[in-house]
């Protein structure tokens, strides 16, 4: 199992910009993969971005071109970068972990992008 916890969310006006950060403890060693989901009121959980262990990153597409994924050699720590963003990103973004057989989830956090 490993641990995440999400930080650097808030408010910010549309065409601003905003870092999200994800510390991962535990078993870094045994992750997969990292990625970035949202979930906004009335919505399902969505995946905004992910990257492998090997660096292989996907994005979805309404943020391709403004998002951008980043993580350690060892996987203790992911971070997106949120450039351009619009009223239409506001959600609550979670931090995830896939293991082989499992994925761990962080806490959430709120990001609001007012017009």
């Amino acid at each position: 199992q490993v641990q995440l916890v999400e930080s650097g969310g808030g408010f910010v006006q549309a065409g601003g910009s905003l870092t999200l950060s994800c510390a991962v403890s535990g078993r870094p060693f045994s992750i997969n993969s990292l990625g970035w989901y949202r979930q906004a009121p009335g919505k399902q959980r969505e995946l905004v971005a992910d990257i492998t262990r090997g660096g292989s990153t996907n994005y979805v597409d309404s943020v391709k071109g403004r998002f951008t994924i980043s993580s350690t050699s060892i996987m203790n720590s992911v971070r997106l970068q949120m450039n351009s963003l619009k009223p239409e990103d506001t959600a609550v973004y979670y931090c995830a972990a896939d293991l082989s057989f499992s994925r761990s989830w962080g806490q959430g956090t709120q990001v609001t992008v007012f017009s």
